[in-house]
């Protein structure tokens, strides 16, 4: 059934790349082989991941936190930790150069964790924050890769799913970098009305 290949995605999206799912006659086996350990679910919880409404969703995601199957979401970046991710992510860029930086994704921005989309409202904080440090600091100065990667970064640590575009504008030639969630870019995609278009885009873990 098409709910049920729904529901396994989601559950399978939730948990890669820590745990193993596997489709089973009457549910799904969750393996954790890092740690040996397994876990049993059945057709009825699976479909409750494909209903949006359902208050045991959030039940189940719980469950899966403690039996040790689903890393717990990372806490949400104060205004001031984002100023000094802001400083740090610069001074990397600045030391070892952009695309070095970029190669280091993987080690400090996993993959996304959580079944459901970043709120909207909690990218949109993000952007104030970033944008408000980022040009309020003559050390940071309005750098458009330092804000990217800073967003990317933060946001993949929190678990959500995040993209990260560097674009290119032929006349006059420039190049821009962006974060992109929830509908929303970090900074904007089109700074003073420019379009950039996409040479490079990470959607997972410097890939």
């Amino acid at each position: 059934m098409a709910e049920d290949t729904d529901a396994l995605l989601a559950v399978t999206r939730l948990l890669s790349p820590h745990c193993r799912v596997t489709r089973l006659s009457d549910g799904v086996l969750i393996a954790d082989w890092k740690r040996t350990r397994f876990l049993g679910m059945s057709t009825a919880d699976l479909r409750e991941f494909t209903d949006a409404g359902s208050g045991k969703r959030g039940e189940l995601v719980t469950g899966l936190v403690r039996a040790g199957c689903v890393p717990g979401r990372g806490k949400r970046s104060s205004d001031a930790s984002v100023g000094l991710w802001l400083r740090g992510v610069h001074l990397l860029i600045q030391g070892i150069g952009f695309g070095r930086a970029l190669r280091l994704l993987s080690v400090i921005a996993p993959e996304y964790t959580r079944a459901d989309p970043a709120p909207a409202e909690e990218v949109a904080r993000l952007k104030r924050a970033v944008q408000s440090y980022g040009r309020g600091s003559w050390f940071v100065d309005d750098d458009c890769k330092t804000e990217a990667v800073t967003a990317f970064v933060l946001l993949r640590r929190q678990g959500w799913k995040a993209v990260l575009h560097v674009g290119v504008r032929e006349r006059p030639f420039a190049l821009h970098t962006w974060t992109s969630a929830a509908g929303l870019c970090i900074p904007d995609a089109d700074p003073r009305g420019h379009a950039f278009a996409p040479v490079l885009t990470i959607d997972g873990g410097g890939r």
